[in-house]
């Protein structure tokens, strides 16, 4: 692999001293003069490391370096290297502060600096490699479950990945939308282009427009150089736009003009650009009721809900508790050091009776919570009070409770007979079948579904 390294210094001697040290180890170098141009060419291209000098004509290195900062936030930070002849302690400092790599006093010492490049370069890949991998392996430990909601969800996300189709994933809050997102990208074809994520909800309302369609150089106060917007950042991959029904209404009406016309353009710019990009949207609010109110677009509506995935909260499919709990616990214990720790049975037979308005979200907040203030065997004292406490889900017997909805008393209604079936005929299934009406094909399927065992009688 061949590393681009991008050096800036208003000194040419420095410049192609520099150029010809780095070519001659390998590197691929790009060296320009100003701040300006470095940023410039930060936005057009991919770069592995950066050498700024501290005092540069115009925008200093210091300031360049705190641009690069506020551009890769949420990614892993580009290695910069910082170079002076005139710098003082507290701009050494600083630059340290900032995320500098390291700081060299002019003249350079070509072996050091070599050396510090290929640390730095090494320890980029090594971050980038990790990123990467848990953007592989954090969804699919996240979505787990063998419910028939949970299987007909991964159904949907192999059928829909593959394909060109907008989709409108919608559910509570915590049910896990971006991870159903990620999966879809990453089942995708473009699943090696980027894919980029945007809060609508976390964007004030005026903002939100330059972030996705990014803006001109004094486009507006404090547009002191051009900018991408996340449609450009995500070309020939996925945007995903999360939580679209708190998006303003002008900038629905420009998303949807991008949608139909392929193009954007840049606040404060006149050319169109086209870009390549497969929409992801997400909300836990129901676009429909929003549409009639008058707070969002039909059209646009219509543009994103191509393929419609519903997220089911935990509430709807609580027999893949057991494994979520089993697979976070050891996950919790072995990101903070412990040994393996037992779970009492009461503890997940505790979680089932909850109905976990946050979700999986709060289930996982629970756990890594119990994780790390527990000893060795979380038990149900170890469970918060609201969790402990749980009232059971409704059944035939004990009636309507509010917040469990038709679905779920179905579910644990037709759970419950099974057991009492099976439990009166001792697990003869041809028997038990026989009774309920039904063939055992279909009933070994519904064991499988309810996640019955004549262990743990269902949990």
């Amino acid at each position: 692999m061949s590393y681009h390294i991008l050096v800036v210094d208003d000194e040419k001697n420095i410049r192609r001293t520099l150029e010809m040290v780095l070519t001659g180890e390998g590197y691929r170098v790009s060296a320009v003069p100003t701040a300006e141009e470095g940023l410039e060419l930060l936005e057009r291209e991919e770069l592995d490391l950066a050498i700024l000098d501290v005092k540069l004509p115009g925008m200093s290195g210091l300031d360049a370096l705190k641009r690069i900062r506020e551009r890769r936030q949420g990614e892993p930070q580009l290695p910069v290297l910082m170079i002076s002849g005139h710098a003082t302690v507290k701009e050494a400092v600083e630059a340290v502060q900032l995320g500098a790599a390291d700081f060299f006093e002019k003249p350079i010492e070509r072996d050091r600096v070599v050396i510090a490049i290929r640390n730095s370069l090494e320890k980029w890949r090594l971050v980038r490699e990790v990123t990467q991998l848990r953007a592989r392996v954090e969804p699919q430990l996240e979505m787990i479950g063998s419910s028939e909601a949970m299987r007909r969800l991964f159904d949907e996300i192999r059928k829909v990945a593959p394909t060109k189709g907008r989709v409108l994933i919608t559910g509570e809050s915590g049910t896990g939308k971006e991870l159903i997102a990620r999966a879809i990208h990453r089942l995708s074809p473009r699943a090696d282009a980027p894919f980029v994520k945007v809060n609508c909800a976390a964007i004030p309302g005026e903002l939100i427009e330059s972030e996705l369609f990014g803006y001109e150089r004094g486009a507006f106060t404090g547009a002191q150089g051009r900018k991408r917007g996340q449609f450009e950042i995500a070309d020939g991959g996925t945007l995903f736009l999360d939580e679209i029904g708190d998006m303003s209404p002008s900038a629905q009406a420009k998303v949807l003009r991008a949608l139909q016309s392929g193009e954007i353009t840049r606040v404060g710019g006149e050319s169109a650009l086209s870009v390549d990009v497969r929409i992801l949207a997400a909300t836990n609010r129901t676009l429909e009721e929003e549409v009639k109110g008058g707070r969002f677009r039909e059209d646009l509506y219509f543009r994103l809900a191509v393929v419609p995935i519903q997220s089911p909260p935990l509430r709807e499919h609580p027999e893949d508790i057991p494994v979520l709990v089993e697979t976070l616990v050891s996950r919790f214990c072995e990101e903070n050091g412990f040994r393996a720790k037992v779970v009492e049975p009461g503890v997940v037979e505790a979680m089932m009776r909850y109905h976990w308005p946050g979700n999986v979200r709060e289930l996982k907040n629970v756990i890594e919570r119990m994780v790390i203030l527990s000893e060795s065997t979380i038990r149900p004292s170890d469970l918060p009070d609201e969790v402990r406490g749980a009232t059971p889900v409704a059944t035939p017997e004990s009636g309507f409770r509010p917040g469990v909805p038709l679905r779920l008393f179905r579910e644990q209604a037709e759970k419950a007979f099974l057991l009492d079936a099976l439990a009166y005929y001792d697990w003869n299934i041809s028997r038990a079948s026989q009774a309920l009406g039904i063939e055992r094909t279909n009933l070994h399927k519904k064991i499988r579904g309810y996640g019955i065992t004549r262990e743990n009688r269902g949990g």
